[in-house]
């Protein structure tokens, strides 16, 4: 999934480059769905998978910051320690999403996630102090009602309930990583913002993993790499380069299709058959999205 990063823009007349961010900003959007599939792939506890990618993307967005001469933070002497509280929020986001994958299924895992513009205007209402206003209310409607039809039945016995209710927490732990980031977009770039906050979420989850115990198979560390460098470091890199020349708006609408692309994959890659029920939650909770989208143009 995309983690949480400030948006810039910068117009052009130029169709062709144009064409090619759009198609670059679709890559990266796919990338992040792809992502929850070695959810399923990987036979190891969720601590360790986002241990293993968070560690593998700070090494990889490091490099790149490096060939691109980007610098990691504005002339500040002290350590922010908001980067750290972002990047234990950003550990806990995706250990929820695999555990909720692992659980369930791909589909639930995304689609539970995709609960996050609900948490966004929540949190926004009460630091603004103010209640939610109509549009808002309709955004909160679709977000429930997309995710009631995903609950068979309400016990929490069934592993889609449980599954779904670890979606969700990883779309509250995503909202509040955006409204955390918002405040750290004047100081620091947002590559060096991804970059931070996933090394120390590597540095938060290391005891964890260490007690887990696990040592990744060479396989499984190949997959770990694919994880790290294609679907974070890489496809971070893509969204950020996209943002050059596409609005924000464009940008938000994409990555409403998050879940799509890897309810896509895991059909096509994992013979995922997403029932009647899920299908039509998904179309509540990517209309959700894009509700929320529309709300705040650019």
């Amino acid at each position: 999934m995309a983690q949480s990063r400030p948006m810039s823009e910068r117009s052009t007349d130029s169709s062709p480059l144009r064409a090619r961010s759009l198609a670059a900003l679709h890559l990266a959007v796919a990338l992040f769905g792809f992502a929850g599939l070695f959810g399923k792939w990987l036979a190891l506890p969720p601590v360790t998978i986002v241990f293993g990618r968070t560690l593998v993307a700070s090494v990889a967005l490091a490099v790149l910051l490096g060939l691109t001469r980007e610098r990691g933070a504005s002339d500040r002497r002290r350590v922010d320690w908001r980067l750290a509280g972002n990047g234990a929020v950003l550990a806990l986001h995706w250990v929820a999403f695999f555990q909720a994958i692992q659980t369930a299924s791909v589909a639930v895992g995304l689609l539970g996630f995709a609960s996050f513009p609900l948490f966004v205007l929540i949190l926004e209402a009460a630091t603004r102090q103010r209640a939610l206003r109509g549009g808002e209310w309709a955004t909160a409607i679709l977000v429930a009602g997309g995710l009631a039809l995903l609950v068979p039945e309400l016990r929490w016995e069934n592993r889609i309930v449980q599954g779904l209710s670890w979606g969700v927490l990883s779309g509250l732990t995503f909202a509040l990583l955006a409204v955390g980031n918002r405040a750290l977009a004047a100081g620091y770039s947002s590559g060096a913002i991804a970059l931070w906050q996933n090394a120390c979420a590597a540095i938060c989850l290391l005891p964890l993993a260490i007690l887990a115990a696990v040592v990744p198979a060479p396989s499984q560390i190949a997959l770990l790499v694919v994880l790290g460098v294609a679907c974070t470091a890489l496809a971070h890199t893509l969204f950020i380069h996209a943002l050059h020349f596409l609005s924000a708006h464009t940008a938000s609408v994409v990555t409403a299709l998050e879940p799509v692309y890897g309810i896509a994959l895991a059909f096509l890659l994992l013979g995922e058959t997403p029932s009647a029920r899920t299908l039509a939650g998904a179309v509540l909770l990517v209309w959700a999205a894009l509700h929320a989208t529309r709300r705040r143009p650019g």
